[in-house]
């Protein structure tokens, strides 16, 4: 399902974007977006969130979500992916080495932080599977 992201431009952005939207139902039905930090492996997007979090609430309710990157500007480049979330216990080492590469500037410049600091105020974990892909 995931062979649209895995090469050209979509695969470029979903290495490089620092944010992507993701899209829940919340308990009466209504879609909540919220902007998250990600990590694409090639079969799974990967966030870490807060435990409290509403998209934690609402993925335990309802696994079904989206999760698109913004266009370029002019309404083109889009990459969006439908599917299934499930809270997992952490992040496997080489997706959590590849998360902290990723973001380990921003962890220390936006959020004034470290690494072992966002494990604790985000301890719980999103794994996303694809079920479909769409990219202009």
């Amino acid at each position: 399902m995931s062979d649209v992201l895995s090469t050209g431009r979509p695969a470029e952005r979903l290495g490089t974007e620092p944010i992507a939207w993701l899209t829940t139902a919340g308990a009466d039905g209504q879609p909540q977006s919220s902007p998250v930090w990600f990590l694409w492996d090639g079969s799974a997007f990967w966030l870490r969130s807060e435990a409290r979090a509403g998209k934690v609430t609402n993925v335990r309710a309802n696994p079904k979500v989206a999760l698109h990157l913004g266009d370029d500007g002019h309404g083109g480049d889009i990459v969006t992916a439908e599917g299934t979330a499930e809270i997992v216990d952490g992040l496997p080492a080489a997706v959590e080495t590849a998360y902290l590469t990723k973001y380990g500037a921003a962890i220390v410049s936006a959020l004034n932080s470290t690494p072992e600091q966002v494990k604790a105020d985000y301890p719980t974990t999103v794994r996303i599977t694809p079920t479909r892909t769409r990219t202009w």
